[in-house]
């Protein structure tokens, strides 16, 4: 533990300034729990700054994208989280680090047109922890920010919808058939994110057919193709799950194209590194991330060549121990060499794992360090199919499952996000409210 830092909080007798900076599953998560714990007893201010006013379950993204989820009814205000568990939200974009004044600095906050709505701030901080998550990675291929969609924030999934439900209104209300290839969705990236998107396009686009746009033929109208650079879709996955869900975009009529690498994106489609061409109306980035760019040595912090800032296993940055980081921008070592995978369980598991590191430091005990535990993967292939593998359990190995079994499984790693953010009371409530009002809501947002 850093002395300074205890004997500083022995004789200072203002409250222990803790800045999160991110408002992702644990960066939000973390607040709460922190606020919870010492905000509420008034031993430390919490503050939370983020640069959206609300929270989405990232997870959730590819189904904002498709239509069949509404992010504005989905979505937390970090304000009204704040007031219920005694923490400090501020809205704003972190820019700027000065370590050796202890501030975090926010870039002003504009609105629509430009005007500021929020001047330029700094945050002091005795504990700093960075949890900006990440963004996609579109590795220099001229025409990605030109002509493709990110699907990093619930804006861009929300602009990606608008563009598909306008795509497919102008098809079915225009005098001719749909001309083959109209509506033709791009994907590039085979991971979770491409092929999940992929698979709740072909159903949300079936029932678009079914409430009146008779002329948008699932089967026929609409393209979907995944272009993936590996030998195989989800290649970060076991080959068994890789070949269940090829298997099942197949059945959906999905255009799978791998080991292709897309070098160009142009406005009418993509071209791959051996000279191929594949045309497409609309086209989604989903290749890769990154952590934001503003992080690269920010400060004289040690990042890696994803912007990831490198921590130690306490999650402590290399080059100072006030300064934390967790989940997509942080680069933590495993025993193996390998750093933890970017996905939403490490991030749960470390923002469990700083809650307890904050409150030991206030007891002067050593901090904890963290192990990464994968407890498997699961992939939704639309509203009725879903397959993974569940690592450790009864078994003590892999066990591949899918259909309905793998659905629930799925479905409950969204409800354990709200159990750490609202608890089992309120968590059984809102999921009793959600399946009550099913049957007055349309399966897929219409506009």
């Amino acid at each position: 533990m850093n002395k300074n830092w205890e004997s500083q909080l022995a004789t200072d007798k203002r409250l222990h300034e803790i800045v999160i900076v991110g408002g992702g599953a644990g960066g939000l998560e973390l607040a709460t729990r922190l606020g919870d714990k010492l905000g509420k007893r008034k031993r430390a201010n919490i503050t939370l700054i983020d640069a959206s006013p609300s929270h989405l379950w990232k997870p959730l993204l590819y189904e904002v994208a498709a239509g069949s989820l509404d992010s504005y009814a989905e979505r937390l205000e970090y304000l009204a989280q704040g007031h219920w568990h005694h923490f400090r939200f501020r809205l704003g974009r972190m820019d700027g680090l000065d370590r050796a004044r202890r501030e975090v600095s926010v870039a002003p906050t504009l609105d629509e047109h430009g005007a500021e709505i929020i001047p330029r701030r700094t945050f002091a901080y005795d504990t700093l922890i960075i949890a900006v998550g990440s963004v996609a990675n579109s590795f220099g291929v001229p025409g990605v920010a030109e002509h493709c969609i990110m699907l990093d924030t619930p804006e861009q999934a929300r602009e990606f919808h608008r563009r598909h439900i306008n795509a497919c209104l102008h098809a079915h209300t225009q005098g001719e058939a749909v001309k083959p290839g109209q509506l033709t969705v791009g994907i590039v990236g085979a991971g979770a994110t491409g092929v999940e998107l992929a698979a709740e396009l072909h159903d949300t686009t079936r029932e678009l057919s079914a409430y009146g746009l008779e002329k948008i033929e699932p089967d026929r109208s609409l393209k979907l193709l995944i272009v993936e650079a590996s030998d195989r879709i989800l290649p970060g996955l076991p080959p068994r799950l890789s070949a269940a869900a090829a298997d099942r975009l197949k059945e959906l009529g999905v255009e799978m194209h791998v080991n292709e690498r897309v070098v160009e994106v142009r406005r009418d489609g993509l071209l791959t590194a051996d000279g191929k061409f594949i045309p497409a109306s609309m086209m989604v980035w989903s290749a890769g991330i990154k952590a934001p760019d503003f992080l690269k040595d920010i400060d004289g912090l040690e990042t890696n060549r994803l912007n990831q800032l490198v921590v130690k296993p306490t999650l402590q940055t290399t080059r100072d121990d006030n300064i934390f980081a967790l989940g997509d921008c942080a680069a933590c070592p495993m025993p193996d060499g390998r750093n933890v995978p970017p996905r939403a369980q490490a991030a749960h598991q470390q923002a469990a794992l700083m809650a307890q590191a904050i409150c030991r430091r206030f007891r002067g005990k050593p901090l904890l360090e963290y192990a990464y535990r994968d407890y498997g993967s699961l992939v939704a292939l639309g509203r009725f199919s879903t397959v993974g593998n569940l690592m450790g359990g009864l078994s003590g190995g892999s066990i591949m499952i899918e259909g309905v079994m793998a659905r629930l499984v799925y479905w409950s790693l969204h409800k354990m996000h709200q159990v750490a953010l609202h608890g089992w009371f309120k968590t059984a409530l809102t999921t009793y409210a959600h399946f009550i009002s099913t049957p007055t809501r349309a399966r897929i947002k219409l506009h």
